[in-house]
C-alpha cells in the first residue's frame, strides 16, 4: 500500500471507530508494522490532522474533522456503485432516481484515474426475477419514519384475510423481490411486519406516535436474534 493512500486509511478507520484504536489494530488492519503506523500518525498530526492519544492507549480522531469530499477508494465506489445498482433495480421510484443521480455525481467528481471503476464496474446487481409492487407511496412512508408519525393501514395477510391497523413505521426491509414495513402495531401491541405489496390502503396520519424515532427502533432492535 502506498504510503499516502496508508495515511488515508488511517484517518478513514479512526473516523469509523467510536473509541480510541491501538496501534496494533491499525497495524494489523492495515497489514503493515506497529513502527509504520506511529510514524504515519505523527505526519498526520504534522499536517495538524486532529488525532488524539498516544502509542499504547490508542488514537481518536477529534470530531469535526473532515476531508476534501469524494475521496474514494476504489473498493469504496465499487461498494457505492454496486449498492446503488441494486437500489435502482429494488427501490421504489424516487430511490431509483435517487440511485442513479448518484452513480451520476460519483463519476463526476472522482478522479479521472477512478472514473472507470464507475462507469465500468466489474461487479454488479441484476434486477430481480419476481418484483412485487408496492400499494402504498414508499417515500411517504419514509417521511413518517423520519418524522415518528402514524399510519393507518387496511391490510391482507397470506389468508387474504383484511384488517386495519394503526402502526407506528420503524423500518423498510428490502428483499430480493420483496418489501416489508416494520411497525408496532397498535392492534397486536407489538412489532409486525407487513408485505407492501399486501397493503390495501394506506392513510398517513399527522398524528405523532409519542417516542422518538431512535427510541423506537432500538425497542424493535432489542426484539431481534443475535446475531451469530
Amino acid at each position: 500500500m502506498r504510503r499516502a493512500d496508508r495515511l488515508f486509511q488511517i484517518v478513514q478507520i479512526l473516523r469509523r471507530k467510536r473509541g480510541p484504536v491501538t496501534a496494533a489494530a491499525l497495524a494489523e488492519e492495515l497489514e503493515t508494522s506497529r513502527r509504520t503506523v506511529y510514524r504515519d500518525v505523527a505526519d498526520l498530526l504534522a499536517q495538524r490532522v486532529p488525532i488524539r492519544g498516544e502509542a499504547g492507549t490508542g488514537y481518536v480522531l477529534e470530531r469535526g474533522f473532515d476531508m476534501p469530499p469524494l475521496m474514494l477508494t476504489p473498493d469504496e465506489i465499487e461498494v457505492a456503485v454496486l449498492g446503488a445498482q441494486w437500489v435502482s433495480h429494488r427501490g421504489d421510484a424516487a430511490l431509483r432516481r435517487a440511485a442513479q443521480d448518484l452513480i451520476a455525481k460519483i463519476a463526476a467528481t472522482v478522479p479521472e484515474r477512478l472514473r472507470a471503476f464507475v462507469l465500468e464496474p466489474v461487479t454488479g446487481a441484476p434486477p430481480p426475477l419476481d418484483p412485487a409492487p408496492d400499494t402504498l407511496d414508499m417515500a411517504e412512508v419514509r417521511a413518517a419514519i423520519r418524522a415518528g408519525r402514524k399510519i393507518a393501514l387496511r391490510y391482507r395477510d397470506e389468508q387474504e384475510r383484511e384488517s386495519e391497523r394503526v402502526v407506528w413505521p420503524v423500518v423498510v426491509g428490502y428483499f430480493e423481490s420483496r418489501r416489508i414495513l416494520v411497525a408496532w402495531c397498535e392492534l397486536r401491541q407489538g412489532f409486525r411486519s407487513f408485505r407492501t405489496d399486501r397493503v390495501v390502503a394506506a392513510t398517513f396520519l399527522k398524528e405523532p406516535y409519542g417516542e422518538r424515532p431512535s427510541a423506537l427502533r432500538a425497542r424493535w432492535r432489542k426484539t431481534l436474534p443475535p446475531a451469530r
